[in-house]
């Protein structure tokens, strides 16, 4: 028989995704009865099961977003009538108003907002966003003695101030009206502001209860209009901003998020605000079924079909060209492009935004490649223990580590803290967390070693003395030890239910329509397929898998494209997997088609227990094609191997996880074969079926 190992014959493959797989359980009697009751098919049921809804009426509630009962603003927000008062007043006595903002795309989106806003129905206003390099998040009191020297009587924040009691003390004591609108998690002490309208203020059972900075705005700003009679003309620009402020700042596409971005996404492609539509023409809006070469069915890709946007087309597309300039770029640049009425003006500044955007993605290649080296040389044996990861180095650009924080933890499965000198003395830095984990309160955890800090569960951001940063690594161990267990310590993929690949087609992805708009609490649908071979691959773009998948089902091949994005690592995929995937519509020369966005793959499980514990009698003879073979299993260095052996003598040999195995009478004359082939594949399925029996009868 084969005596070494095919690995040291053969490349081994790369490491597969390191996943946390959590396949919802399947309910078909509640789906079926929902499904009858509610006029809707059984999938879509099942996955309104899986988002917590399971009666008719709550069904009704999501489907049909409008036909929501929503309460008046003016009853869940306690301060809101105050605010009112103060606006109305300042609108009258044309008292100098002043915008605090921040450079995300919530806070510009905001700031754009309620200075269109303000403006239309008659204030003096005028804004100002904090600098992201020198100065970091949030109102201070350097912006705020600056109103006071300008005359300003009024001064409005959003998306930040919650935080901020110093600034706002200040604010009061030089005799200015203070009005907080924001959504960050509360500090144990309010700033003294005249009025704080924060949807984490109201009841949890509020539909407002999910909004972002931008959605306060908008809540803020449709009450003045309607109190003062105004709305005519005003509703659907704010409406636009507020979609785009909402799905950029991934906030929870439920209750009346869910229902105003629905509409937003309906009104965004005609709308007459030229920043918006400026933004759509540069993000490269394209009609379906337009252009010769094939499209990838990618969010990052083209917008396909301008009549209805989908949150990806925004998340993907529109908002990191606004992010991009509130990162590296000077925010004014944003928001004059969102309040601007002159659409020559408005193309010229969507393409600063576009420049930006190109520059800040080649920054962020070059910092996770730094930050990986940095972490796999340091603290990659040690991330079990630790679970957290604290990364620090000089020379990295503050405004792109938040989202090379989102890709650590993406790669990692751990939180990510990550930061970057500000100078010798002074550490700035981003964080995001895991399901389990809450940024936020882990930052409460370190306030005594931290300088400012905010956030929410799943990200924020601090600041800190250079001197304390051991000591805050020391910390964010023991509070990560306190909350997460080790197998907590891998990207959770959440899978809604198991399907086919023969029931992949139009009707399917039509019905899944029905959940849109998908985002944070309402996510795309994940389906799962298990044992699916994979027939093609190849590396296109940058470090992106593009695959042929197949399928046998009641003895007929079905075979679809399929596209993993970012997954270089991971070339090449062995030839039999599970895979978890979301769907996506592909237009080319005029044909529509559903291909596969890969999320997830793993070793078939049937496979995994196999070289995991093979059988104790792991040896059996059994027929295919009318000819006969005996199947085993073998410890070859430190896996099992699985070789099957013809009537000639002749063995194939394999390990898992591997693409190439070895065929021959012995190690010395073996070739290197590609096992994914139909002539290897078939007979290792049939090998590995054998074995299954066998084990079944032990």
């Amino acid at each position: 028989m084969l005596d070494r190992p095919v690995s040291e014959l053969s490349k081994p493959r790369r490491r597969l995704p390191d996943q946390r797989w959590q396949i919802y359980p399947q309910k078909p009697e509640i789906a079926q009865n929902l499904a009858v009751l509610t006029n809707i098919s059984a999938i879509v049921s099942q996955l309104l099961i899986n988002r917590g809804m399971e009666t008719p009426e709550q069904v009704q509630a999501f489907l049909d977003p409008e036909s929501l009962v929503l309460p008046s603003p003016l009853e869940d927000f306690p301060d809101l009538a105050i605010s009112l008062e103060l606006l109305q007043n300042a609108i009258a006595s044309q008292t100098k108003i002043a915008i605090c903002g921040d450079y995300d795309a919530d806070g510009m989106t905001s700031t754009a907002l309620l200075l269109r806003s303000l403006r239309t129905l008659g204030a003096q206003v005028d804004y100002a966003i904090p600098s992201r390099m020198h100065e970091g998040y949030g109102i201070n009191k350097r912006i705020v003695e600056e109103f006071h020297s300008e005359g300003v009587g009024l001064i409005l924040t959003v998306d930040n101030g919650i935080s901020a009691f110093e600034p706002v003390a200040r604010a009061r004591e030089l005799g200015l009206a203070v009005i907080i609108t924001d959504h960050h998690d509360l500090p144990q002490k309010l700033p003294p502001a005249n009025a704080i309208l924060n949807p984490k203020l109201i009841a949890e059972s509020s539909p407002y209860r999910g909004v972002a900075g931008v959605g306060v705005a908008y809540i803020l700003a449709v009450s003045l209009a309607q109190q003062l009679g105004e709305t005519k003309g005003l509703i659907q620009p704010m409406l636009a901003l507020f979609t785009l402020g909402t799905i950029a700042d991934l906030a929870p596409l439920t209750g009346v998020n869910r229902r105003w971005v629905k509409r937003g996404l309906q009104h965004l492609p005609k709308s007459n605000l030229p920043g918006v539509r400026a933004l759509i023409q540069v993000g490269g809006v394209q009609a379906r079924g337009e252009g010769a070469e094939e499209k990838i069915p990618n969010p990052q890709s083209k917008i396909q079909n301008p009549k209805s946007l989908k949150p990806e087309d925004i998340g993907f597309r529109l908002g990191p060209r606004i992010n991009a300039i509130g990162r590296i770029g000077n925010p004014q640049t944003v928001i004059e492009l969102l309040t601007t009425d002159d659409m020559g003006v408005a193309l010229e500044l969507a393409m600063q935004c576009e420049q930006t955007n190109a520059s800040r993605q080649l920054m962020c290649e070059q910092i996770e490649q730094e930050a990986i080296a940095f972490v796999e040389t340091e603290f990659v044996a040690s991330l079990q223990q630790d679970r957290v990861l604290v990364v620090v180095q000089p020379n990295w650009h503050h405004g792109v580590i938040g989202i090379v924080a989102s890709r650590l933890v993406e790669r990692y499965g751990v939180p990510v803290f990550i930061g970057t000198y500000e100078d010798e003395e002074h550490i700035r830095g981003s964080a995001r967390g895991i399901p389990e984990f809450h940024v936020f309160e882990a930052l409460e955890y370190c306030h005594d070693l931290l300088g400012k800090f905010g956030g929410h569960k799943a990200a924020g951001g601090f600041s800190l003395p250079a001197e304390n940063l051991q000591m805050l690594r020391s910390r964010l161990i023991e509070f990560a030890n306190q909350c997460l267990e080790p197998h907590h310590l891998k990207p959770l993929l959440k899978i809604d239910a198991e399907v086919n690949l023969n029931h992949i087609n139009q009707q399917l992805y039509q019905q899944l329509n029905a959940l849109h708009p998908c985002g944070m609490d309402n996510p795309d649908p994940v389906f799962w397929t298990p044992n699916v071979q994979v027939v093609e691959q190849k590396i296109v773009g940058k470090g992106h898998i593009k695959l042929t998948i197949a399928q046998t089902v009641d003895n007929q091949e079905y075979k679809i494209k399929a596209i993993a994005w970012r997954w270089g690592d991971y070339f090449q995929l062995p030839s039999r997997v599970d895979i978890a995937y979301k769907l996506r519509e592909n237009y080319f020369n005029g044909n529509t088609t559903i291909e596969l966005e890969l999320i997830g793959v793993r070793l078939p499980i049937q496979l995994q227990q196999f070289f995991a514990s093979p059988p104790i009698q792991s040896s059996t003879n059994f027929e295919y094609n009318q000819r006969h073979y005996t199947c085993g299993f073998y410890k070859n260095g430190i896996e099992a191997e699985l070789r099957i052996k013809n009537s000639e003598g002749k063995v194939l040999a394999m390990q898992p996880g591997h693409i190439i195995g070895l065929l021959g009478t012995n190690r010395q004359n073996a070739k290197q074969v590609d096992i994914s082939q139909p002539q290897y594949d078939n007979i290792i399925q049939a090998a590995l079926e054998a074995l299954s029996v066998l084990s079944a009868e032990l």
